[in-house]
């Protein structure tokens, strides 16, 4: 039985409105005779969002980190399925609240503390929108290089980069439905084009790849192996796991009554279905250290250029499609919930007019890190760090949501959007510093034992012989952490729902009631249950 308290739709069953009609909701809770997306729909945008062009520029890390096919593929693998087994409980937030999970986090955080949900999607949105960007554009110049001979200059790159922004930002400014409608397209025929690639390099391809850690290495070589495997498998388990803050900005869609499994499904298997890009870019780029090795010597690997070296000639249009289509899909995923978020944050602004905003804010990354500064090499490390931020705030959220049950007040989450005070979630002053030490001690403690080889290492990056145990640790502080504050110093009684508390103590105390715009006067003592 679901404990959640759905409140009852004030409006008959609605077909879903027209592809253009431009989407007015912000961060307010969908109303219910307006979800009707599906389990399904929430696997095509979450799949679609990474079966690009970009996901193979991470799939290609595993050999650039030395390891052979096989090797890469096992840390590819691993990769996957962790950052799927961390992602997918994110995806209940949606259905449940009927909003995005920065705002569902504000029962976890406190009503001011779900800004850092708010900040950290924001940084994963330019992120991965700048990868998206980047590795997107430089195919499609490169393909038409090949094809058409059009000169590899800054003005044709700046060109192909503003294409792919300008259409990622209109179609984030129509909104869901129509996000919804090019994921479908991308989804089927990004697929056709991987498949079709696995054709065009069949006869190259060799499982057989050693790589550099082979019997015959030296000691000093034999020694970096699992740093590498290891430090392969975070960054491919940083691509699942980006999308942690923004899997409620779609399944917000779906419906209260779905059952939490199919989300939860729907969710893991569209992760388990990156595999399909990951491994291309993996024995692409296998192809790539045998045939062409220049395009990947670690210090200025260029995978791009490197597939477009060992393509057949009638490969580099469907090479330019992909790019095209990828950088429509990952981009639209990145940006839309940003700017759906950010129209909360600065209640001025509408959700169109946030999108626009932060849109704008993104492209200038864009092209001042591409040809004003030398953020292209270092995006993922920048990528590594944010996903090590964002990891422990999504324990503090999944474990949040399994000692509540499950159980939410849709009116007490919307108290920082409507520009209130009071409510279940006010904590002290707006803060649940319980959840908030969680979150900054783990994450501190992940940036600290952080290790990337020749990019970045944290001051105690070099205690576990070279290898990044920055993820792994910061997951099992911050649940230790939450768990023992929670049991150490009780929340309310009335954070927790008609079914009491899972896990954790709890302490009858008044709670303030709403108060501030639109606020109904309700007292305190009828919150203590």
């Amino acid at each position: 039985m679901n404990s959640q308290q759905t409140p009852p739709s004030d409006s008959p069953p609605a077909t879903p409105p027209p592809l253009t009609e431009v989407e007015t909701h912000g961060v307010d809770r969908i109303p219910d005779a307006e979800r009707t997306a599906t389990p399904f729909d929430l696997f095509r945008l979450a799949f679609g969002g990474a079966n690009t062009f970009s996901t193979c520029v991470l799939g290609a890390f595993p050999i650039l980190f030395g390891l052979s096919f096989w090797q890469g593929l096992a840390a590819t693998v691993l990769g996957v399925v962790a950052g799927a087994l961390i992602l997918c409980p994110m995806a209940v937030f949606g259905p449940v609240n009927g909003t995005n999970n920065a705002v569902s986090s504000s029962a976890h955080l406190g009503v001011h503390g779900r800004v850092v949900g708010s900040f950290l999607s924001l940084l994963t949105a330019v992120a991965f929108f700048s990868i998206s960007v980047w590795s997107s554009g430089d195919a499609l110049i490169g393909g038409a290089h090949r094809l058409f001979g059009l000169e590899r200059s800054d003005v044709s790159f700046g060109v192909a980069y503003a294409l792919f922004a300008g259409l990622v930002l209109a179609v984030c400014v129509y909104g869901f439905r129509f996000m919804l409608f090019v994921n479908k397209v991308a989804v089927t025929s990004a697929s056709a084009l991987f498949l079709l690639g696995a054709i065009a390099f069949a006869g190259d391809f060799d499982p057989s790849y050693t790589g550099v850690f082979t019997d015959s290495a030296d000691p000093r070589t034999q020694s970096l192996f699992w740093p590498s495997f290891i430090g392969a498998a975070l960054i491919v388990l940083s691509n699942p796991v980006s999308f942690g803050a923004f899997l409620g900005d779609w399944s917000r869609y779906i419906p209260a009554s779905t059952p939490r499994r199919k989300v939860i499904g729907a969710a893991f298997l569209s992760q388990l279905a990156t595999l399909l890009p990951f491994v291309f870019g993996l024995a692409t780029a296998s192809i790539i250290a045998t045939k062409a090795p220049d395009y990947v010597d670690p210090a200025a690997p260029d995978f791009v250029g490197g597939l477009l070296a060992i393509s057949p000639s009638w490969f580099f249009l469907p090479v330019c499609l992909l790019a095209l289509i990828g950088g429509l899909s990952t981009g639209t995923t990145a940006l839309y919930g940003t700017g759906l978020d950010f129209s909360s944050v600065f209640p001025r602004l509408s959700r169109v007019q946030a999108t626009v905003l932060i849109g704008a804010v993104s492209i200038a990354f864009i092209f001042v890190g591409r040809f004003g500064l030398d953020l292209v090499r270092s995006i993922s490390t920048f990528a590594t760090m944010i996903i090590t931020c964002t990891t422990p705030w999504m324990v503090v959220m999944i474990l949040g949501y399994c000692t509540r049950r499950g159980w939410y007040d849709p009116e007490a989450l919307q108290v920082f959007n409507r520009r209130q005070r009071g409510g279940r979630y006010w904590f002290a002053h707006g803060w649940n510093w319980r959840g908030m030490t969680a979150w900054w001690v783990s994450a501190v403690i992940g940036v600290l034992f952080t290790n990337i080889p020749g990019q970045f290492v944290g001051p105690l990056g070099d205690l576990a012989n070279g290898v990044d145990i920055s993820l792994p640790l910061s997951l099992a502080v911050a649940a230790v952490l939450f768990l023992t504050l929670l049991r150490l110093f009780p929340e309310p009684r009335a954070v927790y729902g008609p079914q009491g508390a899972r896990l954790a103590r709890t302490v009858d105390v008044p709670v303030p009631p709403i108060t501030g715009p639109g606020a109904l006067s309700v007292p305190s003592t009828t919150l203590r249950a």
